[in-house]
């Protein structure tokens, strides 16, 4: 049976991140959202499920009856079934991790555009949003990234990977980090990324897989919008 991948129609959003992995691996997968009437049926099961296994949003992933929800959490499960983990079972825990701090930073990113409330619309939050992605931009883009960059450097089974000595769900996660940041801060990332050379190689190793490479050609992948978690307002990418 394939996968079932629920998230929104019409966004990349956190849902990229499984989509990536699935792709990668040559999953068989239904992204059910994007199927006639499957906005509905994502809110219906979500309505539907019962006790630990409701998810509190999408993204989630069905493997049959199992239902697994947060972008960490399906890539902790999915990983080691798709080959894109480390065959220790300590590294995988490092993945994890790694894999959690990108969900931080994402939300970080988000809150750039939206850092009083997802219920107000980005032109309620303006002046907010320009302090916030002010901060971001000058403190904490470069803590994110100089931290990623030094896992890479100093990743002891090779460097070109962030954890074990192949390629991992989180390598490709942090391909569609950049990938984002780049579309939401074109300016602000031509001049930083001279500083991050290990995570910028890592990308353009993740964008010439075959299977990625194919994937990212083709309409099963969606474009950044203003609807996104990855959003472009030029008047927040003001400075670096």
């Amino acid at each position: 049976m394939p996968y079932k991948l629920y998230y929104w129609d019409g966004i990349p959003g956190r849902g990229e991140f499984v989509r990536l992995a699935l792709e990668e691996a040559g999953a068989d997968y239904v992204d059910v959202a994007r199927e006639p009437k499957g906005t509905s049926a994502m809110l219906k099961l979500m309505e539907d499920a019962a006790g630990a296994t409701i998810p509190f949003a999408p993204p989630f992933l069905m493997d049959g009856e199992l239902l697994i929800s947060h972008v960490a959490n399906i890539l902790f499960y999915l990983g080691p079934k798709l080959g894109l983990a480390p065959d220790e079972e300590g590294l995988r825990f490092v993945a994890n991790g790694l894999q959690l701090t990108i969900t931080d930073f994402v939300a970080e990113i988000h809150d750039t555009h939206h850092p009083i409330g997802v219920s107000l619309y980005y032109e309620e939050q303006k002046p907010e949003s320009l302090r916030r992605s002010a901060d971001f931009l000058s403190e904490r883009l470069p803590k994110f990234l100089g931290y990623f960059e030094r896992v890479l450097n100093q990743n002891p089974m090779g460097r070109g990977h962030a954890v074990g000595g192949r390629p991992s769900y989180v390598d490709l996660s942090l391909f569609q980090v950049i990938e984002g940041l780049r579309y939401s801060f074109p300016r602000a990332m031509d001049s930083y990324e001279a500083r991050i050379p290990a995570l910028i190689a890592l990308h353009d190793a993740v964008a010439s897989r075959p299977r990625i490479r194919k994937y990212l050609t083709s309409d099963r992948r969606l474009s950044f919008n203003e609807s996104c978690v990855f959003r472009h307002y030029p008047e927040l990418d003001r400075q670096s």
